[in-house]
């Protein structure tokens, strides 16, 4: 896989802002008025045209790829936040993109996938990490985006935290949803290099939490999963190319219950009127919780892509 580099390059986040300018949205900070020990802010990347952070990290990537390389299209591998990125950014190019989902994909993402033109391939969920594992696409044709392990697909991501920096530069700590790291990573490094006091916490689910066990263990370390409707973040385990970067740059995984990432959905619908899917809401969930700490926090709701009757059934308590 990949070699990223230990410290991840604040010039790389600062390049791939100026590449994506004229693609992803400079999404907005507020603030969440809601009982809790902190002050919490929502930085707002349900807002993108996908719905999705990805877009940034997609768009970054595929800029960087020679023209020559992508008439045979694109392909990754994405659970469906990352899938539409790459799918937005394939359609603007006009090259053929193809998809590897776990079986257990929600329809509200790959439905969006197919209308952007993108070919959708279901398969079992062992099978789809083990193309995020090896890259290995069995056949399926077309330049691979990885969704997590790519330095060009971090540098997008970072471009959050340059953002946040400059809309709130008192921040006291940073939570992060942690997917494979991609995006925790992309935006700790530019914290890192700005503003080195500030706190990077990972925000996990307690059904798929392999940070914390690869934290307390000392080294990646792999996990039970198990399928829930938070579904854009969590897996078996932290990729190991991703574990140096994870170490250097991460301060601490906060892992929610399914019951408390339900109630920060709902929490966030009610107090801030912004629909966030079960991913976009564990942040919140840490900081509601009292355990990211105390001052200015900001959550990054990381995407509001959720199934309409899954959003009823949360609101419905």
């Amino acid at each position: 896989m990949t070699r990223i580099p230990v410290p991840f390059p604040l010039g790389a986040i600062e390049a791939a802002r100026r590449r994506i300018a004229g693609t992803v949205l400079r999404t907005p900070l507020v603030r969440l008025h809601a009982d809790s020990p902190a002050e919490i802010w929502l930085k707002l990347e349900n807002l993108q045209p996908i719905g999705s952070f990805k877009l940034r990290g997609a768009a970054n990537a595929m800029a960087l790829v020679p023209r020559h390389r992508l008439d045979a299209g694109v392909v990754t591998a994405s659970a469906g936040n990352m899938a539409q990125g790459v799918a937005w950014c394939a359609r603007e190019l006009g090259v053929p993109c193809r998809v590897i989902v776990p079986d257990h994909a929600p329809r509200a993402k790959t439905d969006a996938v197919e209308r952007l033109g993108g070919e959708i391939i279901r398969r079992p969920f062992a099978d789809w990490w083990n193309v995020m594992m090896t890259r290995e696409t069995a056949g399926v044709p077309g330049v691979f985006i990885h969704p997590v392990v790519d330095a060009d697909v971090i540098a997008g991501n970072g471009t959050i935290g340059l953002e946040i920096l400059e809309d709130l530069p008192e921040v006291d700590a940073v939570v992060v949803p942690f997917g494979g790291g991609g995006l925790s990573c992309g935006v700790a490094a530019a914290m890192r290099a700005l503003r080195p006091t500030i706190r990077v916490y990972a925000a996990e689910v307690e059904t798929a939490a392999p940070l914390a066990a690869s934290m307390a263990s000392g080294s990646p370390t792999s996990i039970e999963y198990t399928a829930s409707f938070v579904d854009g973040i969590g897996g078996r385990t932290v990729l190991e190319p991703m574990w140096p970067l994870v170490q250097s740059l991460i301060d601490e995984s906060i892992v929610s219950s399914l019951t408390e990432i339900a109630a920060a959905v709902r929490t966030l619908v009610m107090r801030a009127h912004v629909v966030a899917e079960g991913a976009g809401a564990a942040a919140v969930a840490a900081a509601l919780s009292g355990r990211a700490g105390t001052g200015r926090i900001v959550c990054i709701v990381s995407g509001g892509n959720i199934d309409s009757a899954r959003l009823a059934e949360i609101l419905s308590g």
